[in-house]
């Protein structure tokens, strides 16, 4: 079995940066949406990021963003994938590739013309699929998800209301390429809490190793 990858979303500071890594995240996630919580400054982030060892992604968030403001964002802050959380039409994300996580809010009577839409695109690299609009600690029918889930040509990344506690029976019944975690592994709103963040590799590795 490949083992599941893991992405930190919403990182706010270079405590919550340093804990993912040292846990054993693959990446982390900046949130440059201005109405959420998590929202972080692209000069601010990059602070961050530089301190992040070698081989860690580093990728911005955004939701409706147009490709001039997106690319504005990549030169303050040089992330390696960028996620499209909206409702972006096709030119946007083409416009905003290559190297696309594109997000798709999960309904069970649309999932498959989502998968459809974003599967011939190139410039998209994964598929994220959400519980809700992001960030909202939503889960979803992770039974439902597995059973179009061979629809989706790209990789396919789990998030919504994931945590140290389900993560385990989530990626049993999904088998995601990753998962990916926000208000699951925080103290309050766009703070992480150290030891969620641990107890969720934890599990995610404890998960991988049973054949989950």
């Amino acid at each position: 079995m490949p083992r599941t990858k893991i992405k930190i979303c919403g990182i706010t500071d270079e405590l919550g940066a340093m804990c993912a890594v040292e846990a054993g995240a693959d990446a982390v996630g900046f949130v440059f949406a201005k109405f959420s919580p998590r929202y972080i400054e692209p000069d601010r982030a990059w602070d961050i990021a530089s301190c992040l060892p070698p081989f860690i992604t580093k990728v911005g968030l955004f939701v409706d963003a147009k490709p001039d403001a997106f690319y504005d964002m990549k030169e303050a802050c040089p992330f390696d994938y960028g996620q499209l959380h909206g409702k972006e039409s096709v030119p946007v994300v083409k416009e905003c590739g290559p190297f696309v996580i594109k997000a798709v809010r999960f309904d069970p009577d649309t999932i498959e013309e989502d998968f459809r839409r974003w599967n011939g695109l190139n410039e998209v690299d994964a598929i994220l699929v959400d519980g809700s609009a992001g960030g909202e600690g939503k889960a979803l029918d992770w039974d439902a998800l597995a059973a179009v889930k061979e629809q989706c040509t790209h990789p396919l990344i789990l998030a919504g209301g994931l945590t140290p506690d389900n993560v385990a029976e989530a990626i049993r019944i999904v088998q995601p390429y990753a998962v990916d975690v926000s208000s699951g592994v925080e103290s309050s709103k766009g703070v992480k809490n150290p030891a969620k963040i641990k107890a969720f590799c934890e599990a995610v590795w404890a998960a991988d190793a049973s054949g989950a």
